[in-house]
């Protein structure tokens, strides 16, 4: 049994019970580090400045419900072993991220995106598709993705009042996360997306941001 090789539709199983588990899960305890914000005190913000805030953390935890697709379906369809194992380990500090955001949520009184099965399912298909290239393109896509995802948190930690020390944590530690994802897939061999290419992400990434921010 320790030997058993699973087929490809039993990694799909396998990655749709962990996306059930991910959108579903509500004990918060699916990550391995500790809260960043544990030991920050909670700025006295208005109800206007807790709304802004929780629109923009619903955004980066639907980012992250996106970045548990893309990891997963990308390791189903990576050649290297090694290139698999590093794909699963960045998902899992993807977990992390995500409760993370989840609890920040909650202080705030708000809620997750309620698109979080379409923002997986659509970012599932195209971690498959872009694992279908082959691993350099896929460690491309990787790092292209992630360098998006730290732009984006550049704007976020810009646009937090400058006391909420508790967000600015959290968004922190992701963020030194996410370029550290970045780096090493392109240590790994990572090819550069075309310039077309990156576009066409920044636009569905556009998409995706203001409706989450919303929804």
């Amino acid at each position: 049994m320790k030997n058993q090789k699973f087929s490809g539709l039993d990694n799909l199983i396998v990655a749709f019970d962990s996306a059930l588990k991910n959108l579903h899960e509500s004990d918060h305890n699916r990550g391995a580090r500790d809260y960043p914000a544990a030991d920050q005190p909670e700025a006295p913000l208005s109800v206007q400045q807790k709304q802004e805030i929780a629109a923009l953390m619903r955004v980066n935890h639907a980012g992250e419900i996106a970045a548990q697709a893309l990891y997963k379906a990308q390791s189903l369809t990576a050649d290297s072993d090694e290139l698999k194992q590093d794909m699963m380990q960045s998902a899992d500090e993807e977990i992390d991220h995500l409760d993370w955001c989840e609890a920040r949520l909650r202080e705030l009184d708000d809620h997750p995106s309620y698109l979080q099965p379409l923002w997986y399912a659509g970012s599932f298909g195209i971690g498959l598709i872009a694992g279908s290239f082959g691993d350099k393109w896929n460690l491309g896509f990787l790092a292209e993705t992630e360098y998006q995802v730290v732009r984006h948190l550049d704007k976020h930690l810009l646009q937090i009042p400058a006391d909420d020390t508790r967000t600015r944590a959290i968004l922190e530690q992701m963020r030194t996360d996410e370029l550290k994802h970045a780096t090493t897939a392109e240590h790994a061999g990572a090819n550069e997306l075309p310039k077309p290419i990156k576009r066409v992400m920044s636009v569905i990434s556009k998409v995706m941001t203001k409706t989450a921010y919303r929804i």
